[in-house]
């Protein structure tokens, strides 16, 4: 066989592997403490951190977590019932309802998130939220000839130009079941300007993009396997979800409103999601009361045009100060009102309002 046909040959086989691997999984995450520095979107900031799960000598790898795991010979949590997970859906939002209690699911959950290549950047059990470090989803990058051929050699030289976040927010429900929500956050690199710097090097910037409906139950199926279902039944479970009514912007008493053909229950749920979803901070949530504190903190970079939250709360390009809401929930039967209150709880009418409930209700449809 002459030289030829070997380069021939080699070029075919790496080849029939890049195409193997364009079938293979699709969602391939790696978090990193030495990612690069985003110029965050208004009220990615964080509330302080709930150190009682903080790894000692600072943040870690998936790949160093489960050698350690291994090292330490730690027994699997075993599921309780293979049928005691199941899959809701309201519209565009999903979430899982797992008869555990939910301090018995935090660590299960944590350990997912750290098995799928992310770090936390979030940990508070006290509150039920756990979000992740932004990472990026290396199964986006083409695996082209050159790539496929050279391997990790030259891996990190290539990057999709995006990345993304999970929050998951666990709660108890009236029924004494564990309500499981994952909620998508993402960003992408844009050019600022049409030319070069004098360097001859163009200039970029970090931007919010939509969240991803579909990667949230992606993520949700993948956690109903780590929970005990085999992965046809937690895909069959995702697939059956069925939509439920969506939502309408109208105006109660004066005030602009978010009309839920829905029961307090699922009510509360969505609206919780929705905030998770649209940047919200929630500070603190009431249940019994129907109200979640939530706060919205502007952009702090000086290089940053104005996003879309920006624009939310400021009809002109300036970023407007930390602001402070109550996003109230109530229900009379099977039907709810969502409100937007000020900081005192007095009913909030400006175009501010209006705005917010907007998003909500783009959000929930």
């Amino acid at each position: 066989m002459n030289s030829t046909s070997k380069v021939f040959l080699l070029a075919a086989a790496v080849a029939l592997g890049g195409c193997s691997a364009l079938e293979s999984d699709k969602v391939d995450y790696r978090s990193t403490a030495k990612a690069p520095s985003l110029d965050i979107p208004p009220d990615l900031t964080q509330l302080s951190k709930d150190t009682r799960y903080t790894v000692i000598g600072g943040a870690v790898s998936a790949s160093g977590y489960q050698a350690n795991q291994a090292a330490t010979n730690k027994a699997p949590i075993a599921a309780l019932a293979v049928g005691d997970v199941r899959i809701e859906r309201a519209g565009n939002q999903r979430w899982l309802v797992v008869n555990r209690p939910a301090e018995k699911l935090w660590e299960p959950v944590k350990d997912f998130w750290q098995e799928n290549g992310f770090l936390l950047a979030m940990d508070q059990s006290n509150l039920g939220i756990m979000e992740t470090d932004w990472a990026e989803n290396r199964a986006k990058i083409p695996q082209d000839l050159i790539r496929a051929t050279l391997g990790k050699l030259l891996d990190s030289l290539y990057s999709t130009g995006e990345r993304d976040k999970f929050r998951t927010r666990i709660e108890r429900d009236a029924n004494g079941n564990s309500e499981i929500f994952i909620s998508h956050r993402g960003m992408q690199e844009v050019y600022t300007n049409t030319g070069a710097t004098a360097t001859g090097d163009k200039q970029t910037m970090w931007q919010p993009r939509p969240a991803d409906p579909e990667l949230e139950a992606e993520f949700l199926r993948r956690l109903m396997v780590k929970l005990g279902m085999t992965p046809e039944q937690a895909k069959a479970q995702v697939a059956a979800s069925t939509a439920k009514p969506t939502a309408t912007v109208s105006t109660v008493n004066g005030q602009p409103a978010v009309l839920l053909e829905e029961g307090f229950d699922r009510a509360w749920r969505r609206v919780g999601l929705a905030l998770d979803r649209t940047g919200f901070t929630v500070e603190d949530r009431d249940r019994k009361q129907g109200i979640y504190f939530v706060r919205y903190v502007a952009a702090t970079s000086e290089n940053s045009e104005p996003g879309f939250f920006s624009k939310l709360f400021s009809g002109s390009g300036k970023t407007a100060p930390p602001a402070k809401y109550q996003i109230a929930v109530r229900s009379q039967g099977e039907s709810s009102t969502v409100n937007v209150l000020d900081a005192a709880g007095a009913p909030e009418t400006s175009a501010v309002a209006q705005r917010i409930v907007k998003v909500i209700a783009d959000d929930i449809k």
